[in-house]
């Protein structure tokens, strides 16, 4: 993930550099997630049919293409192209690696397994943000991108090396046939669209974490990158310990989290003008709740999607979810410019408004179900997969 954050660290700079406008800006860090969402549907699934090792390694390739290809970005355009590939990249790990480790711990492990998986999705942007920025101070942003490249491909070795390839048995089930499934259960249905709300409200934030503090007045001793690095640190933490939390109530504790993460983005857009230790301050107790939720929504994915599908409800989960990744970052900084640009008083506010709004519309579509319903009556079951592979033969 070492070029996941690197467009954020360096949004500043390269939105000066192009003289792009906050909208313009935002465009181009959606493009992570507008190639994120292409492609996770055909990959995350594809896990359900060929081992998820091996379309792990080919999207670490990707990755460090994309971050390559980043790095000879003319202008806007081209770099919307590059950010397309990372996102890309990315639907082809995140997911199918979380796929490779459900299917290797079962049991009352694989919660917190997802958990502790899960919250490195945060550990990756922190590196990718102090990494980004120390490099552009010291070489410039291009060899920031090209350095990031490193990343990914040791993430392949790392697992072609500590993962050997085990005994996989393909699904039979037709994936059309498994969307229709996975979309049918209410319960999987609930946390799709409660996380789509969700990675709206947090990768608006991380896209332009670094564009607030630097609005705030960071830099003069610290790098803004530097400090958004140490602020993502809280996200791991919180996300495991939500996950923990919720054992037992997940629902209900993840409605109170989105709740309390609404109230307190209207704070964060309240003290944007307020200084650099105020708004990190605020900043970092607003970061706990964005992430408290995130391995709390994910595990519980995981236990209500019946194992045949597991890859395939993964797919439709992480492209609900990058879909609101995707108009994040866009929304954050339209809203920026309605209210003037960021240097106008209420323009963060704003901003921050409109996270709120939508995760309280991720809290009204995540309401309690009948479990009963949802793992029987709309689960794929193991009778209809056998009945799919009769009529096939």
């Amino acid at each position: 993930m070492t070029a996941a954050s690197t467009y954020a660290a360096l949004l500043p700079a390269l939105r000066a550099e192009w003289h792009a406008t906050n909208t313009l800006a935002g465009t181009v860090s959606g493009a992570f997630f507008a190639g994120y969402m292409l492609a996770v549907p055909a990959l995350a699934s594809m896990t359900d049919r060929v081992p998820p090792r091996r379309v792990y390694l080919a999207a670490c390739a990707a990755l460090a293409a994309g971050a390559v290809a980043f790095a000879f970005a003319t202008g806007p355009l081209t770099a919307v192209l590059a950010q397309a590939l990372l996102g890309a990249g990315l639907a082809g790990t995140y997911m199918p690696g979380l796929k490779e480790l459900s299917d290797r711990v079962t049991g009352p492990y694989q919660s917190r397994a997802v958990a502790f998986y899960t919250s490195t999705f945060g550990l990756g942007n922190s590196l990718s943000l102090w990494m980004a920025g120390t490099m552009h101070a010291a070489a410039g942003w291009r060899m920031a991108f090209v350095v990031a490249a490193a990343g990914p491909l040791a993430a392949a070795a790392l697992v072609a090396l500590a993962l050997p390839p085990r005994p996989f048995t393909p699904a039979s089930v037709a994936r059309v046939q498994l969307f229709g499934d996975v979309l049918r259960a209410p319960r999987i249905r609930r946390y799709v669209l409660s996380y789509a709300a969700h990675c709206c409200e947090l990768f608006a934030v991380r896209s332009w974490i670094v564009a607030l503090l630097t609005h705030a007045g960071a830099g003069a001793r610290m790098p803004a990158s530097t400090i958004a690095a140490a602020v993502n640190l809280i996200g791991p933490p919180a996300s495991i310990g939500g996950n923990e939390f919720a054992a037992g109530r997940r629902m209900r504790t993840v409605r109170g989290i989105m709740v309390t993460s609404a109230i307190l983005a209207l704070v964060t857009g309240a003290v944007a003008n307020q200084g650099t230790l105020i708004v990190v301050a605020v900043f970092s107790v607003y970061m706990v709740a964005v992430m408290a939720d995130s391995a709390a929504m994910t595990a519980g994915l995981v236990e209500v999607s019946p194992p045949e599908a597991r890859g395939t409800a993964m797919a439709v989960y992480s492209f609900f979810g990058f879909g609101g990744a995707l108009a994040g970052p866009i929304v954050f900084g339209a809203l920026l410019d309605a209210a003037g640009g960021e240097t106008a008083r209420h323009a963060w506010l704003l901003a921050f408004a409109g996270l709120a709004a939508v995760g309280l519309a991720g809290v009204a579509v995540l309401r309690d179900s009948d479990p009963t319903r949802d793992l029987a009556g709309h689960r794929v079951s193991e009778a209809r997969v056998r009945t799919h592979e009769n009529e096939s033969v």
